[in-house]
């Protein structure tokens, strides 16, 4: 379905523009998080929205297309507005953002826009259904893949020698879980500003194609149950080795749960296969995929231990041979996640022998409400004046909104001056990214990084 911008809104905003008081000018909004699981949000997303905004000026295609459905479905159509459009050529708006890969406390501004033609004041509402879902979904999910890596970094202080690895301890598995590809590429790759490992090809080709990206994200060979339930039970071992002998190098990931997990543990890769394990030129990763992972982990690790050998680093925490490890990839999310970890510190096992898998977790399981995501309109000019403009529900406060023109500096929401609206403003955390058509100040995916990591450090 091609895409047309005239028909990506809500029903019910294409009867706003008859609905605002005479001598409206301007009209000013901003999207925030107002709050919700986390006290605050790694911004990411909003230039693939940009871009794709240009791409898809609407076309008198598409202005005829909109006209017939809307007319039909009861609504009526702006039809001198969007002529007018068409006819300018381009956006007439200002937006300005946080710098992506950014983390700015809730319950503040993240992005600003406004229109700069007055003919078009009904243009910057008309948008929020389009910028609003832009921004919330991969912002929440960077933010969860952040809250992910902090709990990560923090066990590995605690119980590792070094942080090697960190970058690859959360391994995206999310690509089947979500609704459609496209959630799977913004997704995936709002999760790559944090992480290196992924299975979800189109976030590599998002972060590309957006982000002026190489290749964002690694994985490596891994099994699955039919590739090792094809070879019948009573060939288990047979598979396992098949494994062995088809990756001699590097890490290969193997599901070995198919049957009974303590078994190939202790007996086939423990026992029988360990020779071929052991002189294999990389590392075995293990994945269980059933069970209760906080019990099923400990007793793995003891038998790898036990079957492998262990030595105790410089902080007292135990570390298996380097030719094998583990990776759990089921049941995993952020609370489950912290449970294992400190389940495994306190059995005294280093977060050096495991990485985690994230599914639906972590793509899929959040929703505008898991961060209160919100755009409000904030001011208006009418008849020349600038006036507050805000809701303040009295049966929910927590739905309150925000008043006048307004920045973020040093990390907070401040008011400024109606003369500062389009001028240059000399303490602001946001950048202008968007202005009548053009992009402005567009970022690189390792830029995004950089800024997501040093707000780790931090």
């Amino acid at each position: 379905m091609k895409k047309n911008i005239i028909l990506d809104t809500d029903s019910y905003k294409l009867s706003h523009y008859k609905q605002y008081p005479q001598g409206i000018e301007k009209v000013f909004s901003y999207i925030e998080s107002r709050g919700g699981v986390f006290d605050s949000t790694l911004f990411f997303g909003l230039q693939k929205a940009l871009i794709e905004l240009n791409q898809n000026f609407p076309t008198w295609q598409d202005f005829e297309e909109a006209k017939a459905l809307t007319t039909e479905h009861g609504v009526p159509f702006n039809e001198q507005g969007w002529k007018a459009l068409i006819e300018l050529g381009h956006f007439p708006l200002e937006i300005r953002a946080v710098q992506e890969g950014k983390v700015i406390p809730t319950q503040n501004v993240l992005v600003t826009v406004v229109n700069t033609d007055p003919r078009f004041f009904w243009l910057t509402s008309y948008l929020e259904t389009s910028l609003l879902r832009a921004v919330w979904y991969p912002t929440t999910v960077a933010t969860l893949s952040f809250e992910c890596k902090k709990v990560i970094n923090r066990y590995m202080q605690a119980t590792c020698d070094n942080l090697e690895g960190l970058g690859f301890k959360l391994h995206d598995f999310g690509a089947r879980g979500v609704s459609s590809e496209e959630s799977a590429c913004i997704g995936g790759a709002a999760h790559l500003v944090n992480f290196l490992g992924t299975d979800t090809l189109s976030a590599i080709r998002f972060a590309r194609d957006y982000y002026d990206a190489g290749i964002s994200g690694f994985s490596i060979p891994a099994t699955e149950h039919s590739t090792i339930t094809s070879w019948g039970k009573q060939h288990e071992k047979d598979a396992y080795r098949n494994v062995l002998e088809q990756f001699p190098d590097g890490l290969v990931a193997c599901v070995s749960d198919s049957y009974d997990i303590f078994n190939a543990v202790s007996k086939l890769w423990g026992s029988e296969l360990k020779e071929q394990v052991v002189e294999r030129n990389g590392t075995l990763v293990i994945r269980p995929d059933s069970g209760d992972p906080e019990e099923i982990l400990p007793i793995l690790l003891e038998t790898l231990a036990d079957k492998f050998g262990y030595t105790l680093n410089t902080k007292g925490y135990k570390v298996l041979s380097d030719k094998v490890r583990l990776i759990q990839g089921d049941g995993i999310n952020l609370q489950s996640l912290c449970l294992i970890l400190e389940i495994l510190t306190a059995k005294g096992w280093s977060t050096e022998n495991i990485a985690f898998g994230m599914g639906g977790g972590l793509l899929q399981q959040l929703n505008r409400d898991t961060l209160k995501f919100a755009m409000k309109n904030s001011a208006a000019l009418i008849n020349g004046e600038w006036q507050e403009v805000y809701k303040d529900p009295i049966t929910d406060h927590g739905k309150r909104s925000k008043k006048g023109i307004l920045d973020l500096q040093n990390g907070k929401t401040v008011r400024i001056q109606d003369a500062q609206l389009f001028g240059e403003r000399e303490h602001s955390d946001l950048q202008i990214v968007y202005r009548n058509g053009k992009l402005i100040n567009k970022m690189n995916f390792e830029a995004i990084r950089k800024n997501a990591a040093s707000c780790l450090q931090n």
